[in-house]
């Protein structure tokens, strides 16, 4: 029977294959799956398997999944057709399609290997200082050690799924050291389970269920184990006749990835300390493969990451106006930069059908994605209300506070400054939600802070928000703008609303456009080269001299 049998390090999986075809994908509420695997790294839809009906075809397509599907260490794209023996890899996961009816003489079967914590009397335990010396000539002398070290070494490079490295691996260290079985165990988060990665069995043998002390999962060299009466109520190590084992750990610096075991029941196979500083040497070999392995996944996840932020970040500016309205005797200018590749910063300014001009500013609470998904739907609650005939600031801002209230965290609110401007009389009408005073700055050099009138929207069940009205002479302009441009800081120093007003007043006379432009390069000369932690975000309405 046609088997898909694979494991992440942490579970392992076996399907039995009948004709047909499989969906595969990652195991979630949301998802329902024919083959579920339980890893981040998989979609909910990442590809499918075709088995024909007589089993002698077999094929796997991608669904277009994030992460991506691997046939023998290469992407594919679309359907590619599989056969017994080939490795399939789908997110981080690794598999191979095997004939579960033909005898191998190494098994892919997943096996759990149960931890005891009694540990043997008689047993020898050497440090990894111990190991790590140089090996004796005795050893070095061994006809077939350098060129089992140099087929081993090549493995550093190879571009191959960690499983086929891993069988191979154990097919050459018996080429060195005498063992029934050999075996990669590695090691759950919680160090409460371990499982085999690969194994190594003469004549396709079932391993069992593997029973090991945690001393010697972690470094023991045992002698003559089956005399130890204290292994006298261990069925598995009884009915295997254990003589001598070996076990070393998988070393990543400190961290530890694994384990290699071996073990003989030939009484003419005593494992000394020759053998077990040989095998410590291999393992070391193994272990910086595995820490290549996981590198190299680290370096996926990161470019995945970067990827769908950069898809993110687009998103977001397409979000926000493309080109601003024109409107008859004023000038307007919306700026934004942001600290990171998405941020919480919002603005908007559109043309309402009777005419008035909507000019919004928000600072969502938090940074990165999630301030970027909740400016988002901020946005969006607004956009809704105002497309319609009629549009009320206090009312508008009631409903989106209260949506924002009912459907997210305590912590996920806004400030908000949200505007309508009336060319034809020159006035504007004002709600502030707990934003920064926006300045109102006259021709004359004098200005006029446009104090809130009620707390920021999401956080409480609140609808006192009020109105407020000023009108535009000529030379006036309103700026509005998040507190990344007068918290910007270096040191324990803040920019402030104080340098901000001094200098508006000195480039009142220039356009909205040049207005941006000296604030920010003032901004820079404040903060030198401290990095900033906030986006800034400025809107900028002029009524022309």
């Amino acid at each position: 029977m046609l088997k898909l049998v694979g494991n992440d390090t942490q579970r392992y999986y076996a399907w039995d294959l009948e004709p047909g075809t499989y969906l595969i994908g990652r195991l979630s509420e949301t998802s329902v799956c024919d083959l579920a695997i339980n890893d981040r790294t998989v979609s909910r839809r990442h590809a499918s398997l075709e088995i024909s009906s007589d089993c002698s075809r077999c094929s796997v397509t991608d669904l277009y999944s994030h992460n991506g599907t691997m046939v023998n260490g290469r992407r594919i794209t679309g359907q590619v057709e599989i056969k017994l023996g080939d490795h399939l890899q789908f997110g981080s996961t690794e598999f191979k399609l095997i004939d579960d009816s033909i005898p191998v003489a190494q098994s892919s079967r997943p096996t759990k290997t149960l931890l005891t914590d009694q540990d043997p009397e008689r047993s020898v335990m050497m440090s990894m200082e111990e190991i790590r010396k140089p090996l004796p000539s005795r050893v070095v002398d061994l006809p077939e050690l350098l060129p089992t070290l140099f087929n081993m070494a090549r493995m550093l490079v190879l571009p191959e799924p960690k499983e086929s490295m891993l069988e191979r691996t154990l097919q050459l260290i018996t080429t060195i050291i005498p063992a029934d079985r050999l075996a990669v165990l590695f090691v759950s988060d919680d160090s409460s389970e371990v499982y085999t990665g690969a194994l190594h069995l003469p004549g396709g043998k079932d391993p069992g269920t593997f029973t090991l002390s945690r001393t010697i999962v972690n470094d023991i060299l045992i002698d003559d184990a089956r005399e130890d009466p204290r292994f006298a109520d261990r069925q598995s190590i009884i009915v295997s006749e254990l003589k001598s084992a070996m076990a070393v750990p998988l070393l990543d610096e400190d961290r530890v990835l694994g384990i290699l075991y071996a073990d003989t029941t030939n009484p003419s196979r005593r494992y000394n300390d020759d053998f077990l500083r040989l095998f410590a040497t291999v393992g070391n070999i193994i272990a910086s493969r595995l820490a290549n392995y996981s590198l190299l996944e680290e370096r996926r996840e990161k470019e995945l990451f970067e990827a769908e932020l950069a898809r993110a970040s687009l998103i977001q500016k397409t979000l926000l106006p493309l080109e601003l309205p024109e409107i008859s005797g004023y000038s307007i200018e919306a700026f934004q930069e942001q600290c990171r590749a998405v941020g919480g910063d919002l603005y908007d300014v559109a043309a309402l059908p009777d005419g008035r001009i909507l000019f919004l500013v928000a600072d969502v609470s938090g940074k990165g994605m999630g301030a970027a998904l909740l400016m988002s739907n901020i946005l969006a609650s607004f956009r809704i209300l105002y497309a319609g005939d009629s549009f009320d600031l206090t009312r508008a801002v009631n409903q989106v506070s209260a949506q924002l209230f009912r459907h997210s965290a305590s912590e996920h609110f806004a400030t908000l400054l949200v505007g309508l401007l009336d060319a034809e009389n020159d006035s504007l009408t004002f709600v502030n939600a707990g934003h920064n005073p926006p300045l109102l700055v006259r021709s004359d050099g004098s200005i006029e802070q446009i104090e809130a009138s009620g707390i920021m929207i999401g956080a409480f069940d609140y609808s006192g928000w009020s109105e407020s009205t000023s009108r535009l002479s000529p030379g006036d302009f309103l700026i509005v703008f998040t507190d990344g441009v007068t918290e910007a800081e270096r040191g324990e120093d803040r920019y402030s609303d104080e340098r901000l007003e001094e200098l508006l007043v000195t480039i009142r006379d220039k356009t909205p456009r040049e207005i941006a432009v000296e604030i920010m390069k003032d901004v820079e000369r404040f903060v030198e080269d401290t990095p900033r932690s906030d986006d800034i975000t400025m809107l900028i309405i002029k009524r022309n001299a």
